[in-house]
């Protein structure tokens, strides 16, 4: 069995637009750079041979009248003249005229030949100058093609980048609006006058902006319902629950006080959800111990649950809110779970674990839902609503899983107090020593 290749993965940079505008920039200048380039070489060379071409014929028409005349040849002309091209000699003794560009002495030479006697009468014209013309314009036109890359490189570069600058504010904003910002907007000018020409950027942009809105004024609008809901139901249900007490002792009694008891709790639930979401809920942090607060949210709770402090921390937080949290996860474990039900303090994480049939499928991929259970358990779907609401308030990350075995587990990570050492502290541990209490 062959071994799979592996290959290396590509830098995340590679794949942004801006590095993908860049490369295709590049690409096509220097393929407009090749082929102008090509052409203009091709057409000046032509144009340049053609000129030592004509002028080597005119000097062998020349040559030819002197040959015929028998005046001397001068020095550019002989019969059979080292150097001549082979090829040249050849068509020259079968009776043809012709030219060659070759080298002679090291220097670049057209020669031009012609038949004399069954004989080859050649002359030679210095390409010298012709050549060195064309290395100067091959170097002029590789220095424009790379100047001219560069400023293209450059100016497309910076469009790029404010069209890709602009896309990641407006990417910014929509995960603002993701986490619950639904105050952020990206507010692009282009957006604001409708006389002035958008672009595809503006026009998403204002796109996002308008769908921020309508889903903040929507939301808003069920948060407005929803306390209003509880507000006007707490009279009510006060009064129907004053009247349960005066119910005569039965079985009928307790079911009526047990339905106004359940009733009211939704109302209350119902009450602090509008709270969470109307982002009014201000925090009173403090230092406090997590073990000791965890054993006490358990005794006030009245469940069979262990407690295991595998490594105590001091956590800096809302006590009230981190009991609603905790109190919270314990019951949803009695209530949905299977015992035993364990809360597991290791520093600054608390941990609520049953060995029920775990969490459902939707709440591991999107969280939790209010009004939505399975299992045909009690409830509404409210508690862990709340409490994740509640750790967000407290600056705490609340995860659920599913246990190692079996179960579910909702892991809660505090932020921890880390208590700075001063020199003056450290100054008063030396003075107190191993054996003393420091005061």
């Amino acid at each position: 069995m062959r071994a799979r290749r592996s290959f290396p993965r590509r830098p995340a940079w590679t794949a942004t637009l801006t590095w993908k505008s860049a490369v295709f920039i590049t690409v096509m200048c220097c393929g407009l750079a090749a082929i102008l380039g090509t052409l203009v070489h091709v057409s000046v060379t032509r144009q340049t041979v053609d000129i030592a071409r004509d002028r080597a014929l005119g000097r062998l028409t020349e040559v030819t009248r002197a040959y015929e005349a028998g005046d001397p040849l001068p020095p550019f002309a002989g019969m059979d003249p080292r150097g001549l091209p082979r090829a040249l000699r050849a068509l020259a003794e079968r009776g043809e005229r012709g030219t060659e560009l070759a080298d002679f002495r090291g220097r670049p030479t057209m020669w031009a030949a012609g038949p004399a006697d069954g004989r080859a009468l050649a002359v030679r014209v210095d390409y010298s100058l012709g050549a060195g013309t064309l290395t100067g314009l091959d170097r002029s036109i590789v220095g424009s093609s790379i100047l001219a890359i560069g400023l293209t490189l450059g100016a497309g570069a910076f469009a790029v980048t404010r069209v890709t600058r602009r896309l990641h504010l407006t990417a910014q904003v929509a995960r603002r609006i993701t986490a619950g910002d639904l105050d952020a907007r990206v507010d692009d000018p282009r957006t604001k006058d409708p006389t002035r020409p958008q672009d595809e950027v503006a026009t998403v942009s204002g796109a996002l902006d308008t769908m921020a809105s309508s889903l903040q004024h929507k939301l808003q609008s069920e948060q407005r319902f929803t306390a209003d809901v509880a507000h006007e139901l707490r009279t009510p249900l006060t009064g129907l629950s004053a009247a349960a007490e005066l119910l005569p002792p039965g079985r009928p009694s307790e079911l009526v006080r047990d339905r106004v008891r359940a009733m009211r709790g939704l109302t209350e639930d119902l009450l602090e959800i509008s709270r969470l979401d109307a982002r009014t809920e201000t925090v009173d942090l403090a230092v406090h111990e997590l073990g000791p607060l965890a054993e006490r949210v358990v005794r006030a709770s009245g469940t069979d649950t262990e407690v295991r402090i595998v490594r105590d921390a001091t956590v800096e937080t809302d006590r009230r809110r981190l009991e609603r949290v905790l109190g919270n996860l314990i019951g949803n474990a009695h209530r949905h779970g299977a015992p035993p039900v364990v809360l597991t303090v290791d520093g600054p994480v608390a941990t609520v674990r049953d060995h029920g049939p775990g969490y459902p499928a939707y709440l591991l991929e999107s969280g939790p839902q209010r009004f939505r259970t399975e299992g045909g358990g009690k409830g509404h779907g409210l508690g862990l609503t709340i409490a994740r609401g509640q750790a967000q308030v407290i600056g705490a990350e609340l995860a659920f899983g599913t246990a190692p075995g079996g179960g579910a587990e909702a892991r809660l990570t505090l932020p921890e107090y880390v208590r700075f050492t001063t020199d003056e502290d450290t100054d008063e541990d030396q003075r107190a020593g191993p054996g003393d209490d420091a005061p």
